[in-house]
């Protein structure tokens, strides 16, 4: 956890908005100095969320490693980057660079998220200093949320989860002793009861909706994701509900819509979180990010994952997530099938849309024989259905709705997580397959003694 100092300095130093003449040397200065006033605390609010819009995070690397560690022939990687390779190969070593940047980018966010938690007091603002901690909650757990899945193996209904986690980071890193220290791993269980609690105390402090930023109903679609990989599907029903039924959003008629705002001011109707891009702070631009990978057109884009027919042939007849969000590339691997998700640099990061909280709340009424929200499974997946151009169906198997929840949330980082969850297969590996789990990485490793690798590596 050494690195974690120094970025903490740099972190606090290009989010503050203090007088620069004022300040210490940056070699000497820490989070007590840098963060004195209401706005610097608020500016490293700030730079968590750029910490999340980067690519080693939800700019490129989270959602990426989800479609390719789970690739099953419906999609392949066509790039010479060889971390990403190794990812849908499977043949991950301690040395894997996604490995190595989701780590390293997760904890400067939690520790940034930490470091804000921990200043509280010197915002002066009752209810500015409510709102940015349950911001930094949300950030905090979610970040912890998303670690966890990638670098432990999956929760196991009915069991006690003992099973090694991640290092559970509740205080930051702010002076040379604390980052010196070598934290170990807290067990699977653990993590997941801090999760909820941040999340849980997050949607109390926060209003419903936040502008372009985490608000209660954000928290909420996040603990409907937690609940779910638990498989607490009355909870993750109840949540999901809430968020619908909060009628704060709404599918848009453009299935593209989610996926293409520019708009700095607003969220997409659709969205309950997204990350903001612009020409200036974006993730795509420096041979990285989302649209780098996933897109193939003239000028944008390096069209490194492929979409095999195998996949599109899964659409129904009239689908128009077919005919709106698929494109044959015409850049540099022109011919090839892509999806038409990724194709902006400059566009907002869709994080959560109001169709998964559809999707979940279908899935756990149908688990449970339950109506939550008073909608039947066969209506939340109709919503999705019409959206799509589809009619509507009367009833529904689990596999329905695990399928629609595939053909809707595909390129969004879910997959892996679903396999993982429903005890299911990719390829010829189980759903708790260490090579479905990432490697701690070396470097943590070779500087931290008290971390245990994970099985294979």
């Amino acid at each position: 956890m050494k690195k974690i100092f120094t970025l903490l300095v740099a972190a606090v130093v290009l989010f503050s908005c203090t007088n620069k003449l004022d300040i210490q040397p940056q070699q000497s200065i820490d989070a007590t100095t840098a963060l004195e006033k209401d706005q610097d605390i608020e500016s490293a609010l700030v730079g968590c969320y750029s910490f999340l819009g980067a690519p080693s995070l939800y700019g490129s690397s989270l959602l990426m490693v989800g479609d390719l560690l789970a690739a099953d022939g419906n999609l392949s990687w066509r790039g010479t980057f060889q971390g990403p390779r190794q990812v849908a190969t499977r043949t991950m070593n301690a040395l894997n660079t996604e490995a190595e940047r989701i780590w390293i980018g997760g904890y400067d966010a939690i520790n940034l998220a930490n470091t804000v938690l921990e200043n509280l007091s010197k915002v002066t603002d009752e209810k500015t200093r409510t709102r940015i901690e349950g911001e930094a909650l949300v950030i905090r757990a979610l970040v912890h949320f998303e670690m966890l899945r990638l670098y432990a193996k999956p929760w196991i209904i009915g069991q006690a989860n003992t099973q090694l986690g991640i290092p559970l980071m509740l205080k930051s890193s702010n002076t040379e002793a604390l980052a010196s220290q070598t934290p170990t791993r807290a067990t699977v269980s653990e993590v997941y009861a801090q999760i909820i609690a941040d999340l849980t105390k997050a949607e109390t402090l926060l209003p419903k909706t936040n502008g372009t930023r985490l608000g209660s109903n954000a928290a909420s679609a996040i603990l409907s994701r937690v609940y779910l990989m638990r498989g607490e599907y009355s909870k993750a029903a109840v949540a999901a509900d809430k968020v619908i039924a909060s009628g704060s959003y709404r599918l848009s008629a453009a299935l593209a819509a989610p996926y293409n705002n520019r708009s700095n001011g607003s969220l997409n109707a659709e969205n309950i979180f997204e990350i903001l891009q612009n020409n200036q702070n974006n993730a795509g631009t420096s041979n990285d990010g989302l649209t780098v990978f996933y897109a193939s057109l003239v000028g944008i884009g390096r069209g490194d994952i492929q979409v095999s027919s195998t996949l599109r042939g899964q659409y129904p007849a009239g689908d128009q997530r077919l005919a709106q969000l698929f494109y044959v590339g015409t850049g540099r691997r022109a011919g090839a099938t892509y999806t038409g998700k990724w194709t902006d640099f400059f566009a907002n990061i869709p994080i959560i849309r109001l169709s998964e909280m559809y999707l979940t709340r279908a899935e756990c009424n149908l688990r449970e024989n339950t109506t939550v929200g008073g909608a039947s499974p066969a209506a939340d997946i109709s919503i999705i259905r019409n959206r799509a151009g589809l009619p509507s169906v009367t009833s529904v198997t689990l596999a329905d709705v695990l399928k629609e929840r595939y053909l809707e949330l595909i390129f969004e980082g879910h997959r892996i997580h679903d396999i993982k969850r429903t005890q299911g297969k990719t390829g010829n590996f189980n759903y708790d397959d260490a090579k479905l789990v990432f490697p701690i990485p070396q470097r943590e490793m070779n500087v931290n003694k008290s971390l245990v690798q994970n099985e294979g590596y």
